[in-house]
C-alpha cells in the first residue's frame, strides 16, 4: 500500500465530534462530486475511506445511497468505488454547502472543524509521497480556483508554507519541506503516520549529514595531497638544479621532512617535526619554509623559461 492510502486508513479510523463530522464531509464533497443522471455521486479508489464515508452518511437519516463501481479516468486498473446519492440531494446540498461559492464561515469556525474540513479534502484529492522512498512532497489536486485559494488559506493558518499552482485541469496546492509535511499529519491526526515520517526524516538528515561531512573530509584530504605534491615539485626542482644548499638549516629540515612524510598535511607534519626534533615549529612557520623553497624554484624554472 503506498503511503498516501496509509495515511487515509489511519484517518477514516479517528472518532469525530458532530461539527467536525460536518466539515469533513463538507471537503470531501466539495473536492469530489460529480453530478450522474441527476444524482450526487462521491467515489475513491480506497476501500477504507468508502467505509468511512458510508458509516458518517448512514448516520444521516435523510440520506441513502447505493454503490458502483465506476471506470477510472487517472489512467489507473483500479475501479473508481462510487456512493450514488438516492435520497437527500438537496439535504447534502443544504447542509455540506457543496455548491457554495465559498464555504460558510460555521462549517470552519473552531479548530476541530477546520481540522475535519482538511481531513475531508485530504482524504477526497490529496497525496503525500513516503518519505523513504521519494522526495519529501505532499499536495492537493483540485479544481475550482476559489475553494483552491479557500484551502491554501486554511492550510497556512497552521505556518505550513503552502504553494500553489495553475494546472491544466485545476490547481495543485503543494508543499516540499519535511517539517511543514509533518506539521500536516499531526494536524489531521495521522499519529501512527507521524512518528513513521518522522522516523524515516530523521534516518534520511542524519545520512545527509554523514555524507556531507565525509565529502567535505574527502574534500580536505584532495586539498592536502595537492599542496603536498605542488611542494614536492618544488622539492624535485631544486634537486634538479643542485640548489638545496642555498636554503637556510631550517627550511632544509622542512624539507627532509615532506620527502619523508609526502602525504601529512602541514598541521601534521609540524607536530611531527616538533615530536622528532624537539623543537616546537607551527603550521604557519612551515608555511613560511615552503614559500621560501617555492620562491627558489620558481627563479630557476623562470631562468630556463627565459633561456
Amino acid at each position: 500500500m503506498s503511503f498516501t492510502g496509509t495515511v487515509k486508513n489511519e484517518i477514516t479510523t479517528l472518532k469525530l465530534t458532530a461539527t467536525a463530522k460536518v466539515a469533513l464531509l463538507s471537503g470531501f464533497f466539495r473536492n469530489n462530486y460529480q453530478i450522474i443522471n441527476n444524482y450526487i455521486t462521491i467515489s475513491s479508489e480506497n476501500d477504507a475511506v468508502i467505509a468511512y464515508l458510508k458509516e458518517l452518511l448512514d448516520s444521516y437519516e435523510e440520506i441513502s445511497y447505493q454503490e458502483e463501481l465506476l471506470d477510472n479516468n487517472n489512467f489507473s486498473k483500479n475501479k473508481l468505488k462510487a456512493l450514488i446519492i438516492t435520497k437527500g440531494n438537496d439535504f447534502i446540498k443544504e447542509t455540506f454547502c457543496i455548491e457554495d461559492y465559498i464555504v460558510p464561515n460555521y462549517i470552519v469556525e473552531l479548530d476541530d472543524e477546520i481540522r475535519g474540513y482538511l481531513r475531508g479534502v485530504f482524504l477526497s484529492s490529496g497525496s503525500i509521497n513516503d518519505p523513504k522512498t521519494s522526495r519529501y512532497h505532499l499536495e492537493f489536486l483540485i479544481e475550482k480556483g476559489e475553494e483552491a485559494v479557500f484551502v491554501q488559506k486554511l492550510l497556512n493558518n497552521y505556518s505550513l508554507n503552502v504553494k500553489l499552482l495553475s494546472r491544466d485541469k485545476g490547481f495543485m496546492l503543494y508543499v516540499k519541506e519535511a517539517e511543514k509535511i509533518s506539521d500536516f499529519l499531526k494536524i489531521v491526526g495521522a499519529s501512527k503516520a507521524v512518528l513513521y515520517y518522522e522516523e524515516i526524516r530523521v534516518y534520511r538528515d542524519t545520512k545527509n549529514k554523514t555524507n556531507r561531512l565525509n565529502n567535505c573530509e574527502q574534500a580536505n584530504m584532495d586539498r592536502v595531497l595537492e599542496t603536498a605534491m605542488e611542494q614536492l615539485k618544488y622539492i624535485r626542482i631544486l634537486e634538479d638544479n643542485l640548489a638545496i644548499e642555498l636554503l637556510d638549516d631550517k627550511t632544509k629540515e622542512a624539507l627532509e621532512y615532506r620527502k619523508k612524510y609526502q602525504e601529512a598535511s602541514l598541521k601534521e607534519l609540524s607536530e611531527i617535526i616538533s615530536l622528532e626534533t624537539g623543537k616546537k615549529i607551527t603550521k604557519s612557520g612551515l608555511n613560511h619554509r615552503f614559500r621560501k623553497i617555492k620562491e627558489l624554484a620558481l627563479k630557476f624554472s623562470n631562468n630556463k623559461t627565459s633561456r
